[in-house]
């Protein structure tokens, strides 16, 4: 049965089961009437589920504020919600409704039983740059402009960034972690599941966000984009959704204990730490970085080659890559500040990559440390990775005066030098630590 709610002036839909059972909180900016069908579903497993409309978005009142007023209204939904019966809350969502369920169960400990947070989203600093503090752009153009305010123009090689969209000097001045946010994370204790696509802007977040957590926990991290296992439904999972995984944690809430982790690589993986040191063979160490010609960003997943770049490879024995890598540069610029890209692929196809901004003395060699989010892939053959000084449009062009990327108006090219590096690569033995697609929700409940 559904019926509408008024919560602190949110708008709200509940649609409830027909037993006692937990209620499923969803908070979204996106619109609570596509999320009725997910909470119909819930229902008919037994768990009531609310979705509403957060501040100033389709049926919620007031001005919406991306991420500022998530905290005090997922607490008073929440305490709306005990004050109706429902005793035991799950806050749930993907992608900025993640942050919506943490940050509620941040605000109000006692009365949440789980968190649900998957591709999370997790703040405007977590959205806005990279974890090395480059600037993410297009995405973030295209979010703001559909979510926020529209867009002044569309070109994206306009200068400064920052006259794209109004509203946008409050994302760019954000610092990279939430104020509060991560500090939180330890001292909640309910169960976590985090679910993330291994090609998913936010899969370190992902990651991250489990590690930090201070309740038993289970990560998932799919061969997916952040709209998990769509367009092929089912794929990575013997034909079965997501939600499968979703549900059979939710029904083994009151018994999980410890952390479990489970990475998708040639199939599905227990993922266990490892580390392979290995010298990387520079192939071709100079290059030029030119803002007015930079090198191009490609999606995961695309076959890519471009020669205005340093050219390193690897070779590796047959395996597995689970994980994260971390590649070591000795380097040199000719400029006081710049980006350094490092993009990984394995039969010319985009597998992971990582920017790094990184301020220099011109002309000196420096250690540059890049960490790529987590991998999963089968290793036949050598590996291969660009590094670059530019990855546009993905990301706003480093103008190399030390300027932040955002507000620059100036460009001007810088000459770059690769003289060594190493990677360190998760490596592992192929087929090792395998689990079956059709075990993996009741390896997620137990």
């Amino acid at each position: 049965m559904r019926r509408e709610l008024t919560v602190a002036g949110l708008a709200h839909t509940l649609v409830t089961a027909d037993r006692p059972g937990p209620v499923v909180l969803i908070r979204t900016p996106y619109g609570r009437h596509h999320h009725l069908p997910e909470a119909d579903a819930w229902a008919r497993r037994g768990f009531h589920c609310a979705v509403g409309d957060v501040r100033g978005r389709h049926g919620s009142p007031g001005a919406f504020h991306p991420y500022r007023h998530e905290a005090e209204d997922g607490a008073a939904v929440v305490d709306h919600l005990v004050g109706l019966g429902y005793d035991r809350v799950i806050t749930a969502g993907a992608s900025y409704a993640a942050h919506c369920a943490v940050v509620a169960a941040a605000a109000r400990p006692a009365h949440v039983a789980g968190v649900l947070a998957a591709v999370p989203a997790l703040g405007l600093g977590e959205t806005a740059r990279e974890p090395g503090g480059a600037a993410r752009l297009a995405c973030r153009v295209g979010w703001w402009g559909e979510h926020v305010s529209p867009a002044r123009h569309h070109d994206l090689r306009h200068t400064p960034v920052v006259d794209a969209v109004d509203g946008w000097d409050e994302l760019w001045s954000a610092p990279r972690r939430t104020a509060g946010l991560w500090d939180a994370l330890p001292g909640l204790t309910m169960p976590l599941l985090a679910v993330g696509g291994l090609r998913d802007p936010f899969a370190a977040d992902t990651e991250e966000l489990a590690r930090c957590w201070g309740g038993p926990t289970r990560l998932v991290l799919g061969p997916w984009g952040h709209e998990l296992d769509a367009p092929a439904p089912g794929a990575a999972l013997a034909g079965r959704r997501v939600g499968a995984l979703y549900v059979a944690w939710a029904r083994a809430l009151e018994n999980l204990g410890g952390d479990k982790a489970f990475l998708f690589a040639d199939g599905w993986r227990r993922h266990t730490p490892a580390g392979r040191r290995v010298p990387l063979r520079v192939v071709r160490g100079e290059f030029r970085a030119d803002p007015d010609d930079p090198f191009r960003s490609a999606a995961p997943g695309a076959r890519v080659v471009d020669p205005r770049c340093a050219l390193l490879t690897a070779d590796l024995p047959p395996g597995e890559l689970r994980g994260r890598a971390t590649v070591t540069l000795d380097a040199v610029a000719d400029v006081p500040d710049a980006d350094w890209v490092v993009r990984l692929s394995h039969d010319g196809v985009h597998e992971a990559h990582a920017v790094h901004r990184v301020a220099h003395e011109p002309g000196v060699p420096r250690t540059v440390t890049l960490d790529l989010p987590p991998v999963g892939l089968a290793v036949t053959g050598p590996l291969r990775l660009e590094v670059a000084g530019h990855h546009w449009p993905r990301h706003a062009r480093n103008p190399h005066t030390g300027e932040d990327p955002v507000r620059a108006t100036a460009l001007r090219p810088s000459r770059r030098e690769v003289r060594a590096a190493t990677a360190d690569l998760p490596w592992h033995p192929r087929g090792a630590d395998a689990v079956p697609a059709t075990a993996l929700p009741e390896e997620i409940a137990s």
